[in-house]
Parts: C-alpha cells; structure tokens; sequence
C-alpha cells in the first residue's frame, strides 16, 4: 500500500477535520488533501515520475508535509534533509541522492542555488517564498493544476523516504526506507506507543525532517491535528501557550527539549492537563532527568530507541512504566530502553556475530519489517551494516533476564547534543583544513544542558599558532553552526595505540568518569 493513501483515506472520512496548524492558519483535510494532489500534478506535469527523488529544504511548515505527501501518492521517492545544515552539506546530499528536483525556502534560496552547478541531475528548483530568476514558484505551481489526483500504486519495497545520517567515515548515508518500512512503522506505532484518534492534537516542535516528520505519518493516518510551533527556535513558553491553547495531546521531543521545558520558572503558569503522551528519544536520559519530567508533567512519557535505519523504533519503554515509587527495580527499569517492540527481534552479538548470553556486553542488532532496504548507492556500507540479516546498530549494550535493552555504550564516534546526530570524523575533516591544525581528536563531554557537547583536542603544527575562537570560526565556515566545537583544547601529543590509532577512549574517560551513563 502506497503510505500516501493514508492522507486520502482521512481527507474522505474526515474532511472538514483540523489537518495542520502553523501559528494563526489552519487548514482542513480536504483542503489539505487538495493541495497535495495539485502538487502531485505539478511534479508529473514537470516530467517527475514515479521512482525519482524530491529533496525538501524547508523549516517545519505546512508545505513540508504537503511536498513529503505528495511525493508518497506520486510514487516519489522524499529526501527530507535538515533545515540546520551548511548549504555545502545540503548539496551533497542532493546530488549524491539524484534528487531531480529541490523544494525549498528563502533560507537555502540563494546558497544553494549558487552551487547548482554541483548538482547537475536537479532539473527543477522549486521555491515556496518568492523564486529568484530560474527558479519555479511553489504557488503558482499548484494554482495551475486540478485537486485530483490517483495515488501510484506501488510495490513494497518501492522507496519512499531517503533519510541521510551520516556514518563513522564523515561522509552521509542515506537509509532507504519504503512505503512497506514506514507502513509497518505506523501499524505498530499504534500498537506499542500511542494509539491516535481524530480527536487527538500532536505538537511539531522537532524537526520535520527526522524524528516529527517520521511521526506526522501515524498522526495523519488517524487524521489527528498536526501542530507546528509557530516559533523557528524550540522556546519553552511558545511550547507551554501552545500545548495550552491548542490543547495539545501527544509529541515527540529529544530529552535536552524536555530538560528544557521541566526546569522552566513559567512551567507552573500554563494549563498543560491535556497532555497524554510524550514520546522521547534521540540521545541518552539520566534517571534523575527522568525522574523530574514525570514529577513535572506526570506519567505521560514513552521512551523510543531507534535509528534512521530502523525508525520508530527499536524498543520502547510504556508510560505504565515510567513509576515513582522508590523502589529498585523503578530505578533499573528508568535506566533502560525498555523492550523490543512488537514486531522487531532484538539480540546482543559480539564480534563475531555469535549471540551472547543474557547481560553480556556487545552489540545491538536488530531484525524485522520496519529495519531499512539499504543504504543508498553504498553497497558497502549496506553490507557491513545488513550482514547475516540483522541490522547492526553500532550500539553496544545488554539485554537483562526480563528481556529489557540497555544501551551502554556505543561502537561509532557519534556524539548526541540536543538530540542531533554528530559524527566526530566530520567535524575532524573540518578543522583539519586549518593551515595550523597538525592532527585532532573530536569527542562528546558531558553536559548539562545538552546531553553531550563537542570538544576539540587539537595538536598543532610545530611553531604555528591558532586559538580557542579561531578554530571554532573556521568550523562554521565549513559546517552547521551546530556541529561547531563548544570546546577546544591544545595538546603536545595525542594518545595512541602501538598501530597507531588515536585511544578516542582514554581521551574521553577524564570527562565521563563521574557520570553514571558513560559514553566511550
């Protein structure tokens, strides 16, 4: 089934029903539904057809989920990319993806229209503010085609979404996911972690482009109101006055954008009773944290471990579980990841792909329908990743005797601050480019508001100089300002191994040795 449908499908049922929300404007199902099918239209009239792919550079927005939509009903492949990246960043991503065409916002207008010669299979640059010369207007578009429009059948392992993450190596990896993924995806979304109805309103405040975007399919297939925070930054108070006013039941939140909001002064002055579920995830939770968000918000909180690679999810932890009552296995449980979801298997492999005993250290490897086709043009990567039929997640961790997942560890230099994926190599190769740079180490350190921060441990070259602010200016001239160093530090040396690796390990143990949860 094309997921796609899944809109068609609510928009005759309940047509007159709230569809989304952005600040003062609303919009139906019906009309909603319209509108994708105009755009559907448009992407055919251009000559884009079933099984190419649409890159979408937009902030959260209505037109976001209209373009992911009308992608799915046409049999288009969607390539979502983050809205935070460097417009470099961006272009890679489109044209290793083949996207034939770009929909996006005045943000990217001009820095990525600028390196069109570095993505030549982009026929169409499609703008919903107003185009620059080149250029097609997103309104204008649609204004021109009908309402209607028959969704594309399609097979199940026909590609729906391509969701970039990157890998250990710097260079990012696209996750193939297809309608069969994402369809499994949203069944057992209801079944395990929120069970959506048309009366229900869930809140957008993360990213469309991962994580809440992932979450507008289930939202949308049970035709419940899709509110997008009128505010481009997540701020506390816009979060409160709209779960508030809009009587806001269900959203998806990273723990940083929960610590946030918990240990807000104004938290007291808003009316937040309508809250029934509150899915979180991305990054590590100390106990404590946890602890306080049930204390401030109440027994609402799903906990989701997933990936790219397997969305929504891995394993789960229900709000039924999410107990204060002080005893020991309150305490054990909260430091899990709960149980593997319905339909996924969960094992603990070592090295060898051998599968260990009951809380024995390795590495989570996960199997079922939700689990991606691939990695896009990266057979290699799929390989390594895919091998014997599990997914490897490159998470290290343990599976108890009651069957509940504990992350210990992970396997790949990734560091996790407010919920973003950030991958040490890349910011390694970055800051490498500087004439005074010798060689570096890149790693996460603890952080109390972020989970993690990024922290540089440079060497320099002999006789050169360079400081703390200049090393962090030139990361931002290469990269999103969000992947900049906090930190950085100068060295005489860095420690290595006898075959000459850098011991990223002994370098980030001094940070983490007081912490509960390490991250090495």
């Amino acid at each position: 089934m094309n997921v796609g449908t899944l809109l068609s499908k609510v928009a005759r049922t309940h047509p007159g029903r709230l569809a989304i929300v952005h600040g003062d404007h609303e919009i139906t199902y019906g009309e909603i539904d319209n509108r994708v099918n105009q755009l559907a239209n448009a992407l055919y009239g251009l000559g884009i057809r079933k099984g190419d792919h649409v890159a979408i550079l937009l902030p959260n927005c209505q037109e976001f989920l209209e373009t992911l939509f009308a992608c799915f009903k046409a049999g288009i492949c969607a390539v979502p990319i983050n809205f935070r990246l460097h417009a470099k960043e961006c272009g890679f991503i489109i044209d290793n993806s083949e996207s034939a065409a770009v929909i996006l916002g005045s943000d990217f207008r001009d820095s990525v229209y600028a390196l069109k010669d570095g993505m030549p299979r982009v026929r169409h640059f499609i703008c919903v503010d107003e185009p620059v010369p080149g250029m097609s207007s997103y309104e204008d578009l649609l204004g021109a085609q009908p309402t209607n429009f028959t969704d594309i059948p399609v097979a199940r392992d026909d590609l729906a979404w391509i969701f970039y993450t990157s890998g250990t190596t710097g260079m990012p990896k696209g996750a193939m996911l297809t309608h069969h993924n994402l369809m499994t995806m949203t069944m057992n979304f209801y079944a395990d972690v929120a069970p959506l109805g048309p009366e229900d309103a869930v809140l957008h405040a993360a990213p469309l482009s991962h994580g809440s975007g992932l979450y507008s399919i289930p939202n949308i297939g049970k035709g419940a109101a899709n509110v997008i925070l009128a505010t481009r930054s997540f701020e506390p108070e816009a979060v409160f006055r709209t779960i508030e006013n809009r009587r806001i039941t269900n959203m998806f939140a990273a723990p940083t954008m929960i610590k946030r909001l918990v240990t807000h002064p104004k938290i007291g002055d808003y009316d937040l009773s309508s809250l029934k579920c509150i899915n979180y995830g991305g990054a590590p939770i100390l106990v404590e944290d946890l602890k306080d968000m049930v204390k401030a918000l109440g027994q609402v909180f799903v906990q989701v471990f997933g990936q790219a690679e397997s969305p929504m999810t891995i394993s789960y932890l229900r709000k039924e579980e999410h107990l204060m009552d002080g005893t020991t296995r309150e305490m054990k449980r909260l430091a899990s990841a709960g149980i593997p979801r319905t339909d996924v298997e969960v094992q603990i492999f070592d090295e060898n792909d051998a599968e260990l005993p009951v809380g024995e250290l390795g590495e989570i490897v996960v199997r079922g329908e939700v689990v991606m086709k691939g990695y896009w043009k990266n057979p290699e990567a799929t390989e390594k990743t895919l091998r014997n039929g599990w997914l490897h997640t490159g998470d290290l961790g343990v599976i108890d005797e009651d069957g509940y997942v504990y992350i210990l560890d992970r396997a790949k230099d990734m560091i996790i601050s407010g919920g973003e994926n950030i991958y040490s190599r890349e910011i390694e190769d970055a800051i490498l480019k500087h004439p005074a740079v010798f060689e570096l180490a890149v790693i996460g350190v603890p952080d109390d508001h972020w989970g993690e921060a990024i922290k540089a441990l440079v060497v320099l070259k002999e006789g050169q100089r360079a400081s703390e602010e200049e090393i962090i200016a030139f990361c931002k001239e290469h990269l999103a300002s969000y992947k900049k160093p906090k930190t950085v530090e100068f060295l005489d040396e860095l420690p290595k191994s006898a075959y000459g690796k850098v011991l990223k390990r002994e370098l980030r143990d001094k940070y983490w040795a007081l912490e509960t949860r390490k991250v090495r």
